[in-house]
Formats: C-alpha cells, sequence, structure tokens
C-alpha cells in the first residue's frame, strides 16, 4: 500500500511539470539511503506502473470523467488512475487491486472517498471492454491508445499500412540497452558477467544488447566505463558515418555524447572529434564521461551548431554528424510526456532549427567527405521534407545508400533516408550524404 501513495505522489510531482525520469531517478536514489530499501520487484513495479499511468493517461482519464463529474484532489485522479492501470494493462487480481485502492483512499481521506473509490473501479471492471468497443466503433482509436489525435492523424496518414503496429508499439516497456567499451573491456568477459548476475540478452543489434535487468548499472564495470547505456539507433547513426582513425569529425549537437564515445570507439582513440552542445552543464557530463571511459579525442566545446561554418571554415571536416534537435517522437517509449507537451507549432519551428544547422554543416565537410543527418523522431516534416529541402539548394551534395543492419525493423524513404520501427530500438531517421564536386 506504501507503494501505492509512493506512485500517486510521484504523479502528482508529474502533474506540475517535473520530468519523469529525473523523478523517478531521484526518488529511488533517496531509498537507497533507507533501509530497508526497495527489491528489485518494487522498483520494476513502480517504473511500470509510474511510466504506465503516463503512457496512457488519456484512455485512463477518459475512464474516469466517463464515470465521474468532477475530480476536486489530484491525488483521487491519480489512485483512480494507477488502480485502472493495473486492472486493464496488467495481469493483476482486479479484486486484489480494487481492495487496495479503497484502502488508500480510506487511509488518506476517509469513509466517503473509499466508497466512491470503490464504486468507480467495480464500474471499469464491468464496462471496461464494452467501452473500448464503442470508442473503436467511433473511429476513436487514438484515445484508446492515447495519442493526441492530431499526432495519431499525422503517422496514419505519413504510414497508412502499418500506422497502428507503430502505434502500439511506441506503448510498450523499453528495455534497457548497453554497449561495451572496446578500448579497454570486451565481449567474453561483458557476457561472463551477465550469467554471474543472471541477466539475459533479448536482442543484439551491431554493439548495442539490449537486455532484460538494469542492474547492469550497478555493477564496477558501468562506474569504470567499461560499460555505457546507448541505444541500438544511437550507434548506428555513428556508425553509418564510418569515421576513421585519424580523422577530424564534427559532432554538431553531441550531448549527452553517447555517438561521440562510440565513433571515437571505432577510430581506435586516433584522431580529433570536436563535440558540440549549447547547455555548458551537458558538456561537462561528456567531459566526465570521455575520462571514464580513457577516450581523450572528443573535445566537447560550447557552441550554437548553425554558426560552425564561421567558427570552423569551409570544408576544415572529415566527416560530420548532424544529430539533430528534434521532437523526440521516436523515443516515446522512455519519455511519455513528450506526446503530452509537443504541437505541430514545436515540430514546424525544429524543422527549421534543423535544416538551418544541417546547412551549415554541409559548408564545413570536405569535398568527398561524408554527413549523416539523424533524429530521434518519426515524422516526416522532420525527416524527409526537411532533407528534400536540403538537396535542393545543396547539390554537392548525393545520398549514399546504407545497408540495414541484421536485426533491425526499418524501411527506406524515396530519397534513401533510414526509419527504423523497431519494438526495442528508439524511433529513428538517418540518411548519409556525400559531398561531390559540382
Amino acid at each position: 500500500m506504501s507503494l501505492k501513495m509512493d506512485i500517486i505522489g510521484l504523479l502528482s510531482q508529474y502533474e506540475h511539470g517535473k520530468f519523469s525520469n529525473i523523478l523517478l531517478n531521484d526518488y529511488f536514489k533517496e531509498k537507497e539511503t533507507e533501509l530497508p530499501g526497495l527489491t528489485r520487484g518494487e522498483k520494476g513495479f513502480i517504473t511500470e506502473v509510474f511510466y504506465g499511468v503516463i503512457r496512457n493517461v488519456m484512455f485512463l482519464d477518459y475512464s474516469i470523467d466517463k464515470r465521474v463529474k468532477s475530480i476536486d484532489k489530484l491525488w483521487v485522479r491519480n489512485l483512480l488512475r494507477l488502480s485502472m492501470y493495473q486492472i486493464h494493462f496488467m495481469d493483476s487480481d482486479d479484486a486484489g487491486v480494487v481492495y487496495e485502492g479503497v484502502e488508500v483512499a480510506k487511509l488518506r481521506g476517509g469513509t466517503f472517498i473509499g466508497s466512491f473509490v470503490n464504486g468507480v473501479l467495480r464500474s471499469f471492471i464491468r464496462e471496461k471492454d464494452e467501452d473500448i468497443e464503442k470508442l473503436l466503433e467511433e473511429g476513436r482509436e487514438d484515445i484508446v491508445l492515447s495519442y493526441p489525435k492530431w499526432f495519431f492523424d499525422e503517422i496514419k496518414w505519413e504510414h497508412k499500412e502499418n500506422y497502428l503496429e507503430i502505434l502500439k508499439s511506441y506503448k510498450k516497456i523499453p528495455n534497457i540497452s548497453v554497449k561495451i567499451n572496446k578500448l579497454n573491456y570486451n565481449e567474453e568477459d561483458f557476457l561472463g558477467l551477465l550469467e554471474i548476475k543472471g541477466i539475459k540478452i533479448l536482442k543484439k543489434v551491431e554493439d548495442v544488447y539490449y537486455i532484460d535487468s538494469g542492474m547492469i548499472l550497478e555493477t564496477s564495470e558501468f562506474k569504470r566505463g567499461q560499460i555505457t547505456v546507448q541505444d541500438g539507433s544511437s550507434f548506428l547513426a555513428a556508425k553509418y558515418l564510418d569515421p576513421q582513425p585519424g580523422e577530424r569529425i564534427l559532432d554538431t549537437c553531441s550531448a549527452p555524447g553517447g555517438k561521440s564515445m562510440a565513433m571515437a570507439e571505432m577510430m581506435g582513440n586516433e584522431g580529433e572529434i570536436v563535440a558540440l552542445d549549447i547547455h555548458e552543464h551537458k558538456l561537462k557530463l561528456i567531459e566526465s564521461r570521455t575520462k571514464q571511459m580513457g577516450i581523450d579525442i572528443v573535445h566537447p566545446e560550447l557552441m550554437d551548431a548553425r554558426l560552425v561554418d564561421a567558427e570552423f571554415g569551409a570544408e576544415s571536416f572529415d566527416r560530420v554528424l548532424v544529430d539533430a534537435p528534434c521532437s523526440g517522437f521516436g523515443v516515446i517509449r522512455k519519455k511519455p510526456e513528450v506526446l503530452y507537451t509537443k504541437k505541430m507549432k514545436n515540430v514546424q519551428e525544429l524543422a527549421k532549427l534543423q535544416l538551418d544547422i544541417l546547412n551549415a554543416a554541409a559548408k564545413v565537410v570536405k569535398v568527398g567527405g561524408t554527413l549523416v543527418y539523424s533524429t530521434c523522431t518519426i515524422l516526416n516534416k522532420e525527416n524527409l521534407e526537411n532533407v528534400t529541402r536540403f538537396l535542393k539548394t545543396n547539390p554537392n551534395f548525393e545520398v549514399e545508400k546504407v545497408e540495414i543492419s541484421p536485426n533491425v525493423n526499418g524501411s527506406f524513404d524515396k530519397l534513401g533516408g533510414l526509419n527504423i520501427f523497431d519494438e526495442f530500438l528508439d524511433g529513428f531517421y538517418m540518411i548519409k550524404l556525400k559531398k561531390i564536386e559540382k
């Protein structure tokens, strides 16, 4: 019962504008100082319910508002949300969920609130399947799947054949993904560590492993920089740039630095990677992590990526990675609140920023050099449409085809850009461009 009280508190803080991942990390750190502390199962339960409510809040609120005229207290709504989430989305004992919900309500609000919660939850159990069937008949799949209608309609328009598959995939619980630092660690030792810890590999993409436990983050190997957190899509963006030892590389929007570090490994820690960001505190994190990993060719610099041509001069880099600031709709498994904080207006503003960065970055690529443009979003306005505009005004660039890696689900657009839609990997777009003489 105390766990549910904690989740209600976390949800209330989230409602007041705090980031979900920071909230949960701070909560777990605080609990580590207490005895006996949280078990692995308790951490998993809290994580699933907290993020699950956020992912599915539109359907949960629809289900509440259908049964209740108004709720004055936010904690009561959050209690109903988390109880309904357990009932509908988890393999839970419905009667047990109702009992716990009523007890929490009585403890915090008295007998009347307890009776109110009991009635709402029992009505939901009886009628939820009928509610969903009616919503589907009315064409309101957006509510059933908890997507803002503008976003649902956009994905349906762009991906007519598999939009439901894509949208359902982004409501799944994400798995942690890590890669080993090949500069000071090897796969054999890593696999041995997983066996000792009882951690299973769910999927492998190139050098990235999707595993079934976050316990790996508590190991000395992680703290020494021998293991790092990285998504497969992020790694592929770095891989497709194909950085070589001794080259000069520009990472225009580098924080949190995973792609710069991956490229440094590919280069055998030989050459130079200039890693830009507009936030000084993020550059300090990159400095700390590269030092921990034994990487000394990454040089963080505070700079607006739109100014790179003025700062560095024309044709000053062998290869350039533009992993542009974006709406983040490809990482909504990990950051579900993105769905509710971004609008089409934000997408249009970001698309302009992305194109400005891309145009500036193109000028510093050497003739014969490579530029990779990538985003962690799945909207064409930030991807295909932006690259189409870029190629019209930059005829000295041509698309280089990339081979999709084994074990990755994705498709190519008409330009040759890769859209990744995978139940494990983040949603990503990437296209490889070569600068030619014209």
